[in-house]
C-alpha cells in the first residue's frame, strides 16, 4: 500500500476562534503542525501518495506543506469548495486517485501512536472487507463508543466489546463507489458494510487523542513538551 488520504476538511467550531484565521490540521502542538505528524508517520510507513482533502482556508495548505518533498512523499490536494463534502463525500472525491487498490486513510485532528507501517503492510485484513477500522477504549467525551468489536467483525449491537472508532482505517473504493459526487458522512456507509459483513476492526491500547478544542490541543503540546 503506497496511497493514503488525510481529511483535513472540517471547519473546525469547536477549535475557535484558533480556527478563524489557520485551518485546524495546520495548529501546532509541541512545535510541529498537527498534520505533520501524520505525514512523517506515513513517510516512514512507505506511503508514497497523499492525498489532502481540503476546504476551510485551503489555500494555506499547499503554501505550508508543499508538494511533499520534505517528508518523501507526493501530497495531491483534493479542493471542496468553500462548504467540505463531509467524510463521505471528501472520501469519494478523491477516490480517482486511490483506483482499485486498497488506501490508507486517517483524520488530521488526532494525534497517536500507532504505527502505520503495520496497515501500510497487511492492508485489508479479510479479502472480503470493504474496509477495516483502528478502534481504541472509549474516552471520557464519548462513553457509548460507536461499534461493537466481536473477534476482527464490527457491528451496531451483539456481542464484544462496544469501542470508538480512532479515525483510522483502510479502505476499498467499493466501499462508497456507488455513491454520487456530492456531500455525505461515512457512517451509513459503515453501516451498509457491518449488515454485508464486510466491516472489520481491531484494538488499539496505545496513546490516541483528539484534538477538537483549545483545551485538548493545549493538553497535547503540553504532553508533547514533556
Amino acid at each position: 500500500m503506497e496511497r493514503a488520504l488525510v481529511f483535513a476538511a472540517g471547519r473546525g467550531e469547536r477549535m475557535r476562534p484558533l480556527t478563524d484565521a489557520t485551518p485546524k490540521p495546520l495548529l501546532e502542538a509541541g512545535g510541529k503542525r498537527l498534520i505533520e505528524y501524520h505525514l512523517e508517520k506515513l513517510s516512514r510507513a512507505g506511503i508514497r501518495e497523499v492525498v489532502i482533502n481540503t476546504s476551510h482556508l485551503a489555500e494555506q495548505f499547499p503554501a505550508a506543506l508543499g508538494d511533499g518533498t520534505r517528508w518523501n512523499l507526493r501530497i495531491r490536494y483534493s479542493c471542496e469548495g468553500p462548504v467540505p463534502l463531509e467524510t463521505g463525500g471528501g472520501m469519494r472525491r478523491a477516490l480517482p486517485w486511490f483506483g482499485d487498490e486498497p488506501f490508507l486513510a486517517v483524520s488530521a485532528d488526532i494525534w497517536c501512536d500507532y504505527d502505520y507501517a503495520q496497515l501500510a503492510a497487511r492492508g485489508l485484513p479479510d479479502r472480503d472487507a470493504w474496509a477495516h477500522l483502528v478502534m481504541v477504549p472509549n474516552p471520557d467525551f464519548h462513553p457509548r463508543g460507536d461499534f461493537h468489536l466481536d473477534g476482527t467483525r464490527l457491528a451496531e449491537d451483539g456481542p464484544g466489546e462496544r469501542l470508538t472508532f480512532a479515525n483510522i482505517g483502510v479502505y476499498r473504493a467499493a466501499l462508497l463507489a456507488d455513491q454520487p459526487d456530492g456531500a455525505f458522512k461515512l457512517l451509513p456507509m459503515y453501516q451498509r458494510a457491518m449488515r454485508a459483513g464486510r466491516l472489520t476492526g481491531e484494538r488499539y491500547d496505545g496513546t490516541w487523542r483528539n484534538i477538537g478544542t483549545p483545551r485538548q490541543l493545549m493538553q497535547l503540546d503540553a504532553a508533547l513538551a514533556r
